[in-house]
């Protein structure tokens, strides 16, 4: 009686895999996809950390200008995104990707042309707008090419190119710059190399779908998954957290630590723990135990923003790094697939958006508030302010994320 139940067990996979087009995860377009991303990133880190001193260098721009002027580009992306959500859904997917590549690409033109600081802040500030899209639209399609038996694990591997990029990509521009003093020769870099990830694109294979019918008014579910908004709200602090990390890292070093020039370090031990934990939990993604990585992703950024702010000196300095990327790793997949699950197949776009949209305003509202807590107390502050926003967010996770998940998912895959 057992033997047979197994067999049937058995048979039942097999016409499950059987259903599959698709069963391997590295196929063709997957791939592709994956290096346009790739692309995406490294145009975008290869000039984040020169812009800066771009703006004081050629305008004389002051900080708080430079800031002003940096801060519109992610404005734009993060008030962009919940749109793109809904054009990925309501119209050919291919060809929305293909538009914001094209978009994204051409900005970098516009700096070269850029003349004055002004000018220079409104291409910045409107540059943002395509990259929001290109992101949502980009990782959409990457969803859409997996085979369903791997969805889990490719969206987790899929962050591989982003964080290879965060890794290599600024350590590039910083060489280049110091070797050749030339800032308009990154732009062209950054150029063609947004021009490659638009070309692989373009070679990409997407099946027929149903399309979002736009006959019925309008709603907010249409821009931002109701359904999955306590994940949206957990998710805000874990991006608040960050926000105040990446603005707040460089000066704190310095000031508090004594530590001149580790940023770079920083975010290169961050990325190789981010590289890490992705490829180590592919298993339980790939099993489908999203709130087990989640929860141990929030755990391990946890004690990563905790020993950050407590220990102070190197050691504590660059082992939070290793910590905070080791847990941002098991989270953000895993966060990311849960919302999916929440959607049916036609809402991947706005379940891709609204993740992205939560994780961008934590950091808006971590940069802000971090600064304003900063400046009436101390960067020390501001930090143990995270730590508290991290074990908040864990809290609510384990007593209340978690259930509704499980809860409210549609799908397993």
């Amino acid at each position: 009686m057992e033997r047979n139940q197994q067999q049937v067990v058995g048979t039942e996979q097999e016409q499950r895999v059987g259903q599959s087009p698709i069963q391997k995860l590295w196929n063709a377009n997957y791939c592709k996809v994956m290096s346009a991303n790739l692309m995406l990133y490294f145009s975008f880190y290869l000039l984040t950390p020169l812009l800066p001193l771009y703006l004081s260098e050629e305008f004389g721009a002051t900080k708080d200008m430079i800031g002003l002027v940096l801060m519109g580009y992610t404005i734009t992306a993060t008030l962009t995104r919940p749109l793109s959500g809904f054009l990925v859904d309501s119209y050919p997917r291919k060809k929305v990707l293909l538009w914001c590549f094209f978009l994204f690409f051409i900005f970098f033109g516009g700096y070269l042309a850029a003349g004055t600081l002004l000018m220079f802040a409104i291409i910045r500030t409107l540059h943002g707008a395509p990259f929001g899209a290109l992101t949502v639209a980009n990782s959409t399609v990457a969803i859409d090419v997996l085979a369903p038996s791997r969805r889990t694990e490719g969206i987790g591997l899929y962050g591989l190119s982003n964080n290879i990029a965060m890794a290599v990509a600024p350590s590039v521009g910083l060489f280049v710059y110091n070797q050749t003093n030339n800032f308009t020769l990154l732009f062209w870099i950054a150029f063609a190399i947004a021009l490659v990830g638009l070309i692989i694109d373009s070679t990409v294979t997407l099946r027929d779908r149903e399309l979002v019918k736009n006959k019925q008014k309008l709603s907010l579910d249409r821009f931002f998954l109701v359904r999955g908004w306590l994940l949206a709200v957990n998710m805000l602090f874990f991006g608040f957290c960050f926000g105040v990390l990446s603005n707040y890292l460089a000066i704190y070093g310095r000031d508090e630590l004594g530590i001149t020039g580790g940023t770079g370090m920083y975010f290169m031990v961050l990325s190789v723990g981010l590289v890490a934990s992705r490829l180590q939990g592919r298993k339980a993604l790939r099993e489908g135990k999203l709130s087990k990585n989640a929860l141990e992703g929030i755990i391990l950024s946890t004690i990563g923003y905790t020993v950050f702010v407590a220990v102070k000196n190197e050691y504590g300095y660059y082992l939070s790094a290793l910590l905070i990327g080791l847990g941002n790793g098991h989270l953000w997949p895993a966060f990311q697939n849960m919302m999916v699950q929440m959607a049916t197949s036609n809402q991947r776009g706005t379940a891709n958006s609204s993740i992205f949209v939560s994780w961008d305003a934590g950091l808006g509202v971590g940069v802000l508030v971090g600064g304003v807590i900063a400046e009436l107390v101390s960067y020390r502050a501001a930090f143990w302010t995270v730590s508290a926003a991290h074990v908040i967010g864990l809290a609510l996770y384990v007593w209340k994320t978690r259930g509704f998940f499980e809860k409210g998912r549609i799908c397993n895959g």
